[in-house]
């Protein structure tokens, strides 16, 4: 066997492990573990991608070396090479340009907690994507909802907890129905690893089942869904992420949202089949809820008069821009909702991360008012800002551009009504988001007097460290590659995709 193939269960064991071992120790040291943790993350998950499209092919792996139906299994292809390793990254630059944050925002003597947060949630990503069977994913899927919840809650005030128990109880929600949907299919198939679940599907009795299976399908769509803030679940997201530490706020939107979209591809297209859920018209309904999502959210967002609270209400957006995709019902759509999981993903974890910058010059506020001027007071955090508002509008050369050409593309091979809808939801949608990101922008470089050098004051006190700055041009360069190279990325999807069925 080769080496690469242990890689992915050595990956969720290192989490696991690195987390129960920053519980214990003081600060200092739960961040240079955290840290080490992520950097051989990046490495092994490289590997893991490296590997696959070397064999062009998939592996499983075999925890214990016990096959179906008594054993577990995890399965790498090169979709999950791209997932884990763009995890990976997101999750170092996120943790790392919020770093002083959040040593200002966590209790001191909580702070290797926060670090233990992080590995577990590494750990819940990891197994997400790697996982060949359903209810391991269930088990991770409620490690990433109480790690999740814990990184809302970790500011120790009353507006973080009720922001987190509200977080919790959405999430509950959504985890009951998809342990029902689970239940159902097993109880239909009798199995729960995704393969063996597919070889039932496609067999000719399943068809006996055929309104129960719907009914499977449409329980587990809603369960993510919800987990995911689709509209009209997203009454919790606007406040987890007003409520939360900047990196805390960067993860939720770049990473926890995006698992359990990558989850639901797995179930649609290893478990049930795609040709499958398609019969079922669940799709179509994704679809609708998608386009409501796109309108509403940046609707909603334009009404703000907090940028953090307005990016948060773009995300619901953003979410249903990838709702819609899967929902058109076509292999270009689910790649074209696949690439704008990564381009949102670095997009949105540059913008929350930038408004941390953009607060400490700002008289630590995000509200349109205060952060005029801020623009030539953080020249780094605020150049990063524009980069993700001239992505998520739409500019060319940037990775929102590229998704909303491929959404266009998936439309108009599609055809019939679902194109004239994509494509006029995409247009008023592009102006909606004009709207509210340059807004911001307009409020970010308008020159403002300085009575007294408050401003000028806090910005001597505030100067971004070289950890920050680091951060930034890193994510400003995976934002600039993602839209460049994304011919590149795209093939690797489609690969991905092509190994999934």
């Amino acid at each position: 066997m080769d080496l690469c193939t242990n890689f992915p269960m050595f990956s969720i064991i290192l989490c696991l492990m690195c987390g129960v071992v920053c519980s214990v120790l003081k600060k200092n040291m739960a961040r240079y573990v955290t840290y080490g943790l992520l950097t051989v993350l990046v490495v092994l998950s490289a590997a893991v991608l490296g590997y696959t499209v070397s064999i062009d092919g998939s592996f499983i792996y075999q925890m214990g070396h016990f096959g179906a139906p008594f054993g577990n299994e995890l399965r790498a292809g090169v979709l999950e090479g791209v997932f884990t390793v763009f995890f990976s990254v997101i999750m170092y630059l996120s943790v790392i340009a919020g770093e002083k944050h959040i040593y200002e925002d966590v209790e001191e003597s909580k702070i290797n907690l926060y670090y233990t947060l992080i590995c577990l949630m590494m750990s819940s990503l990891l197994a997400l994507t790697y996982t060949n069977d359903v209810f391991t994913a269930y088990v991770f899927v409620e490690i990433n909802t109480i790690t999740a919840a814990g990184l809302v809650a970790v500011m120790g005030n009353g507006r973080a907890y009720f922001s987190s128990a509200k977080y919790m109880i959405m999430s509950l929600l959504g985890s009951g129905l998809l342990l029902i949907g689970i239940t159902l299919l097993y109880d239909v198939t009798g199995h729960l690893l995704l393969s063996n679940i597919k070889y039932a599907v496609v067999t000719s009795t399943i068809k006996e089942y055929a309104e129960p299976f719907t009914i499977i399908i449409a329980l587990i769509t809603i369960g993510l869904s919800i987990k995911s803030a689709l509209f009209p679940f997203h009454s919790w997201l606007p406040d987890a992420h007003t409520a939360s530490t900047i990196s805390s706020s960067a993860i939720l939107s770049s990473l926890v949202l995006k698992a359990y979209i990558v989850l639901l591809i797995k179930i649609y297209y290893r478990a049930i089949g795609w040709e499958t859920v398609l019969e079922t018209g669940v799709n179509d309904i994704v679809f609708v809820f998608g386009i409501m999502a796109m309108i509403f959210g940046s609707v909603f967002a334009i009404a703000q008069k907090d940028v953090k609270r307005m990016t948060a209400y773009s995300s619901v957006a953003q979410i249903g821009y990838i709702f819609m995709g899967i929902g058109i019902g076509n292999a270009a759509g689910v790649v074209a909702a696949v690439f704008h999981i990564f381009a949102h993903g670095a997009t949105k974890s540059m913008i929350f991360t930038s408004l941390g910058g953009i607060k400490e010059v700002s008289r630590h506020s995000t509200k349109l008012d205060a952060i005029k001027g801020a623009g030539y007071r953080n020249k780094v955090a605020s150049v990063a800002f524009a980069v993700g508002a001239f992505s998520m509008v739409g500019i060319p050369f940037f990775p929102g551009f590229v998704s909303k050409i491929n959404f266009a593309d998936a439309a108009i091979d599609a055809g019939g009504p679902k194109m004239i809808v994509i494509l006029v939801a995409l247009a008023v949608s592009t102006v909606l988001n004009c709207i509210y990101f340059f807004r911001a922008l307009i409020c970010l470089y308008t020159p403002v007097s300085d009575p007294g050098g408050r401003l000028t004051e806090e910005v001597d006190n505030t100067k971004p460290t070289a950890k920050y700055i680091g951060a930034m041009a890193f994510f400003i360069v995976a934002n600039l590659f993602l839209g460049t190279f994304s011919d590149m990325i795209i093939k690797l999807i489609t690969r991905g995709l092509s190994m999934f069925s």
